[in-house]
């Protein structure tokens, strides 16, 4: 698996246009091709500025850096590494681990921020309501949020209290609007816990969410759920399976569906989407 860093990945941009079928009988499935490989050193990206360094410890149950929200602490594993980045003139820094896949920052999340980096006055993201769904270590969830977006950040429960941790050592000293971290299930209790009458978001934002699982169906349901008229759905994804290119097929027949960019040198497709209204 590919060591996700932002250099030198130049995405080929194309005009919006609807995405053409793919010859599935080329993709062929490589055992333990998505299990990631991080290297020992840090990658570091040259920043042209950062938040002010006064941070506290995130684990201090003393601090009220965080005041009236849930706290969520990281797994304690034995591999995690300090990964930089470098978006929106900040040095970003995610703690990533190899030991779980929600714990690593995928191709897919860094050609979304590039993208996001890019086009973030096209896409008017100062003052957009976005959610991410299958957040990870949080990068593209901070680079929303540093780009001016009322972000919410949602995974599994296991892979929370990371997250909540990158976002906050990250965004808590910066002018913008502090991100909020939510669990989200795929395809359980979306109405209860993400009512569509109270919960209107401008973005839905995705990466790599696509790969060898059996919860695709339910990943779909989501999407769906989230999705109101005016909700765009921006999804960068590796394809690396079939399944992969099965899933876009049943993708594109609920979602109008546009290619807006594809990274070559790391196989990630960027997707443009809406929902289908009948």
């Amino acid at each position: 698996m590919d060591v996700c860093s932002n250099s030198a990945k130049h995405p080929v941009l194309l005009k919006e246009s609807k995405t053409e079928n793919k010859d599935k009988s080329q993709v062929k499935f490589q055992e333990n091709e998505f299990i990631p490989k991080l290297q020992e050193n840090d990658v570091y990206s040259q920043a042209k500025g950062e938040c002010s360094d006064t941070r506290k410890d995130f684990n201090d149950t003393g601090s009220s850096s965080l005041p009236n929200i849930q706290k969520f602490l990281p797994i304690n594993y034995n591999s995690y590494t300090k990964e930089h980045y470098s978006y929106a003139g900040k040095n970003i820094i995610i703690q990533e681990s190899i030991e779980n896949y929600g714990a690593v920052v995928w191709p897919g999340a860094v050609a979304l921020c590039q993208y996001l980096e890019q086009h973030s006055e096209e896409l008017k993201l100062q003052g957009a309501a976005v959610i991410e769904i299958g957040a990870g270590p949080g990068l593209v969830s901070i680079v929303a949020s540093l780009l001016g977006a009322h972000v919410t950040a949602t995974d599994l429960p296991d892979v929370l209290g990371n997250l909540q941790y990158n976002i906050f050592e990250n965004t808590h000293n910066c002018r913008v609007h502090q991100p909020e971290v939510r669990e989200l299930v795929w395809g359980e209790d979306l109405e209860l816990n993400f009512p569509k009458s109270s919960h209107y978001y401008d973005f839905i934002l995705a990466t790599d969410v696509v790969y060898h699982h059996y919860f695709l169906d339910k990943l779909l349901t989501t999407m769906i759920h989230l999705c109101q008229p005016g909700t765009v759905l921006l999804w960068a994804n590796k394809f690396r399976f079939s399944t992969d290119y099965e899933f876009l097929e049943k993708f594109k027949e609920i979602f109008n569906t546009t290619l807006l960019a594809e990274f070559p040198e790391s196989t990630v497709k960027l997707f443009k989407a809406t929902l289908k209204w009948d």
